[in-house]
């Protein structure tokens, strides 16, 4: 389908492009002060002792740093039961091992975490072609306390904690993002965690079709999204 928009003067045209890039400079000077803002954000100790099952064998949420300093914990929508790991989390992930290179060398180190059991994990992670690390929480309490997985009871009341709010959308999971700082002395703090709109941190996707000529082209949310292995 065609596109009818306004067709002005390259004189015109940059009057209106300098006035768009006025809004742009706002937004990335609001950008770095919140960025400040996350960055002075308190921390909390991480007490519980969560062991994960992973390629390596068990692994502490220590462990899982890796010999760096800094974690980044994308949680993946797959429980137990599922056939394939969620699409839109999948799209997330999509964009991460070309960024690992760099995160790692940037005293970061990132790993996907869901419930389902470590054999279904390498088993869609395979036929995604993906090489990043990827374990099972299955045998702890990780998501839960995370506020990403959500029992039967607390879906059957109708609403959830999550996003630090009650949330009307219920459903057994739900994607976030969480940041983890480990010490010399080894012990852990989370610093932050986002959810909702706020994993869109990940999709770099979204930030070049933010400056298509269709933008984001959506009926309803991620609507168009598919497994990478499933578009026609």
């Amino acid at each position: 389908m065609t596109l009818h928009h306004d067709v002005v003067s390259d004189e015109d045209w940059l009057k209106s492009r300098r006035e768009l890039l006025d809004a742009e400079k706002e937004l990335t000077r609001l950008r770095d002060a919140v960025n400040q803002k996350r960055l002075a954000l308190p921390w909390v100790r991480v007490e519980k002792e969560y062991v994960f099952d992973t390629v390596e064998g068990p692994r502490t949420l220590a462990d899982l740093f890796d010999g760096r300093s800094q974690l980044l914990v994308q949680h993946f929508m797959f429980p137990p039961g599922w056939r394939q790991g969620c699409k839109s989390c999948s799209y997330m992930a999509d964009h991460i091992d070309g960024m690992n290179k760099h995160l790692a060398h940037h005293d970061v180190t990132f790993v996907a975490v869901s419930r389902t059991t470590l054999t279904e994990i390498e088993a869609f992670r395979a036929r995604m072609g993906w090489d990043f690390a990827w374990v099972s929480s299955h045998d702890n309490t990780f998501n839960v306390d995370f506020r990403v997985s959500f029992t039967p009871e607390e879906v059957a009341t109708g609403h959830i904690d999550y996003n630090f709010g009650v949330w009307d959308r219920t459903g057994e999971e739900w994607p976030g993002i969480s940041a983890f700082y480990k010490d010399d002395e080894g012990s852990v703090f989370r610093t932050y965690s986002t959810y909702g709109r706020g994993v869109e941190i990940m999709m770099g996707t979204y930030a070049m079709l933010d400056i298509a000529p269709k933008g984001r082209n959506e009926r309803e949310g991620m609507d168009w999204v598919r497994h990478h292995d499933r578009y026609q």
